[in-house]
């Protein structure tokens, strides 16, 4: 009996390291040994956890506008960080550097840094 509850503990032990280890696998969706830089227009900044994101407004070269979608730390890490939910505000010009995803089509990134040019305001650190 002793044994079956040991056993079954450590299942759901290794199952939930499994879980975090999954979660955190960034490769998996970005590509992270490589950098891009985009600047474009706040439509939205997604204040929450476990990831917050921004969502740009990006025209490039052709004129063609496209919404990107930008992952950056939970809010609890950006808290601690001194980013807050009032940090960014929609209609602000942002530049972002970060790791492209996956599949070009989809148009998001992995956040390495942020500055809004208007003020001088900048973030560049770690969320992991």
């Amino acid at each position: 009996m002793k044994l079956r509850l040991a056993a079954a503990l450590a299942g759901v032990v290794v199952t939930l390291g499994l879980q975090a280890t999954a979660h955190h696998s960034f490769s998996a969706t970005y590509h992270i040994d490589e950098q891009i830089m985009i600047e474009g227009r706040l439509v939205a900044f997604l204040y929450r956890n476990p990831h917050a994101f921004l969502h740009v407004n990006v025209t490039d070269e052709e004129g063609d506008t496209a919404r990107w979608a930008i992952e950056w730390g939970g809010a609890a890490v950006l808290t601690s960080q001194s980013v807050t939910r009032e940090t960014l505000k929609p209609g602000d010009f942002v530049v972002v550097t970060g790791n492209p995803g996956r599949n070009p089509e989809d148009h998001r990134m992995r956040m390495q840094h942020i500055e809004r040019p208007s003020d001088g305001w900048a973030w560049g650190g770690e969320f992991d």
